[in-house]
């Protein structure tokens, strides 16, 4: 079976986005955590970059992927706009648009789509270093907009239905 590297984005001292109190490092850690829960049970090998709350470089995080061989590599973050309630939905970036990671960024987002986010696309990002620098396809999910109310309501009230969309778009692409 496959090995996909988990990364809940930022972390430690670097909380990410923040919105009235909310974190993006706590967002997407406990989301990660759910996301490997459903692909361990389907029996996927899942290397997280991390569990609990510490920071590493984006260049860390790679190097990890790379030393776990890994098929794939996912980053999970949250987005977030200049002005409070702007946007609203769920983008992936990729590398390069026409590979395989993009296969699979298109596939999480349809997920997400059906869960209730709107679905901003697939965009490139060639300066992300998680993108960048590892040796498998990787994808950056920017689950909703952590200063985005709406987006926030579907992110709590919807977890469970997020975390298994973002794993069944992974487990389309293996």
């Amino acid at each position: 079976m496959a090995t996909i590297v988990l990364d809940a984005g930022h972390g430690g001292e670097n909380p990410g986005a923040v919105y009235n109190g909310r974190q993006e490092k706590d967002d997407v850690l406990a989301l990660t955590l759910k996301i490997g829960e459903y692909l361990e049970q389907a029996g996927v090998d899942v290397v997280y970059t991390r569990t609990e709350d510490v920071f590493e470089t984006p260049f860390q995080k790679a190097q990890e992927g790379n030393a776990a061989n890994a098929d794939y590599f996912v980053s999970i973050h949250r987005n977030s706009s200049p002005i409070p309630n702007q946007y609203s939905g769920v983008e992936t970036l990729v590398y390069n648009a026409y590979s395989r990671a993009a296969r699979m960024a298109f596939n999480i987002n349809e997920q997400l789509e059906e869960v209730g986010f709107q679905n901003l696309g697939v965009n490139e990002r060639k300066n992300l270093v998680v993108l960048r620098r590892t040796n498998m396809p990787a994808v950056l999910v920017e689950v909703g907009f952590i200063n985005t109310d709406a987006d926030n309501t579907l992110f709590d009230s919807r977890f469970d239905d997020i975390a298994r969309a973002i794993a069944d778009g992974i487990l389309e692409t293996l």
